[in-house]
């Protein structure tokens, strides 16, 4: 039965799960594609153009912003990232659903935008501070002074956390993402976003009526 596409939004601060719960949701899930954003940062060892990121310089980039083409976009650490238009009105339309990982600026852009009946949006919450932090170094991937930047960011995210239609906290990540696929699944649900279900009810109705004559 035929419904209208989702914008699936994940939120997080930095290294709090939301693209490791997007990776898990993603192989999971044949119908849910990921939103490849736009950046003007340079990539990062085994980032592949196309892949993790479309990697534009910023005369391009703003260009897009300036013709419209952009459904969010913000400046983050010195780099400008944003998210296409055209292919994610071109999934909803097809009933296809679109994975957003997205900071709450960006979050908030897509929400008030035309597409915004479409969208579900689900902030993750690290169990603890530390633990956020613990994660990043991990990671392995920043510098000391970037992931103070980052650690001094997560606070403005998580004050937003009560813009989001969901709120998780990501103890476990294979229980954190099993909460999120079920989000997932209900949203899919929703009467709202089946419009074929009318004329399904109708042919129940009058299949009634055949019985009765």
């Amino acid at each position: 039965m035929t419904r209208r596409g989702l914008l699936f939004i994940l939120s997080s601060p930095s290294g709090a799960g939301k693209s490791t719960i997007s990776r898990m949701l993603l192989e999971k899930e044949a119908d849910l594609s990921f939103s490849i954003s736009a950046t003007t940062r340079p990539p990062r060892p085994g980032e592949v153009e196309g892949r993790e990121y479309h990697f534009m310089d910023r005369e391009a980039f703003a260009a897009m912003v300036e013709r419209g083409e952009m459904l969010e976009h913000a400046e983050v650490f010195g780099n400008r990232y944003g998210t296409p238009r055209a292919p994610v009105e071109a999934a909803i339309s097809a009933g296809r659903d679109v994975i957003f990982d997205v900071d709450w600026q960006g979050a908030q852009q897509i929400a008030n935008s035309p597409l915004r009946e479409a969208v579900v949006s689900v902030f993750i919450l690290p169990p603890s501070i530390a633990a956020l932090e613990a994660r990043l170094r991990t990671r392995a991937q920043d510098s000391d002074a970037v992931i103070a930047a980052r650690m001094a960011r997560s606070r403005d995210e998580i004050s937003h956390w009560d813009a989001y239609d969901y709120v998780l906290i990501n103890e476990n990540v294979d229980q954190c993402a099993a909460e999120v696929a079920a989000i997932l699944t209900a949203e899919r649900r929703r009467r709202a976003r089946r419009p074929a279900l009318s004329g399904f009810v109708r042919s129940l109705n009058e299949e009634f009526e055949e019985r009765q004559k």
